[in-house]
């Protein structure tokens, strides 16, 4: 795509029919990739040689882990570009991704939990990392929780914008918490600077859980923006021209 083509779309009514027609492809690719991911990580995968198959629950974890860290690191990039740029799209993006953040990270802390009880004998302990992933739960629910109190949606960005920008710091300390202290949590099994630890199989699944996860996001998230969109666009020429139901207002 030619970088003028990128830049038209910061123009709401051409990001709205771009996402429109690429949404449904996501959707596909999120469920194929992820019915391929599961029944390879489940059904052929082997055991792990000292957790038995109570290690599986990586493959929802550990990409659930790695997206809840990605997303808020894009949610923060497009809210500090729709501050100082003052660019719409870029902030209504940024809101659009919070939601999908959260979920990440509840699904991250859930398996988590669910992993720490056979591994460690506990559903929670205050480790580094854990501990850390928590304070990015709060960063997001407090991003929502500012945009949703202002009215005027340009000071809502905006404020929003400075607590996305600030939380970002939070997000390397996630991911060094188990080089920086002696933490319970394991570390990385899959690293670009050093060879996977995990076999074939393994390592697969989890790569295709990944991509299922990062399409399922961009599938939910431009839908999301699209809403969003339409509800701070009503009245405009172009959603009129959609029709009705367009022109209402978002719930």
């Amino acid at each position: 795509m030619k970088t003028s083509a990128l830049f038209s779309l910061a123009a709401p009514s051409r990001f709205y029919r771009a996402s429109d027609r690429l949404v449904p492809w996501l959707w596909v690719a999120a469920a194929l990739l992820a019915a391929a991911g599961l029944a390879l990580g489940l059904l052929f995968a082997p055991a792990d040689a000292q957790q038995g198959d109570a290690y599986r629950i990586i493959f929802i974890h550990v990409p659930a882990a790695w997206m809840s860290m990605v997303v808020y690191l894009a949610m923060a990039a497009w809210a500090a570009v729709g501050w100082v740029l003052n660019a719409r799209m870029a902030a209504m993006l940024a809101r659009a991704l919070a939601p999908t953040g959260v979920v990440f990270t509840l699904i991250a802390l859930a398996t988590g939990a669910a992993w720490g009880k056979p591994a460690w004998g506990a559903w929670w302990v205050w480790d580094a990392r854990l501990t850390s992933e928590l304070i990015l739960l709060f960063l997001y629910l407090g991003y929502l929780a500012l945009v949703e109190a202002i009215d005027d949606v340009q000071r809502a960005d905006r404020a929003g914008a400075l607590v996305a920008v600030i939380g970002a710091v939070n997000v390397p300390v996630i991911y060094f918490s188990v080089r920086w202290w002696n933490t319970l949590h394991q570390g990385a099994s899959v690293s670009l600077s050093a060879a996977p630890k995990l076999a074939s199989p393994m390592l697969v699944a989890m790569l295709l859980m990944t991509c299922a996860f990062w399409a399922y996001a961009f599938a939910v998230v431009l839908t999301r923006a699209g809403a969003i969109v339409l509800e701070r666009e009503r009245g405009t020429e172009w959603v009129g021209r959609l029709g009705p139901a367009a022109a209402e207002p978002v719930a």
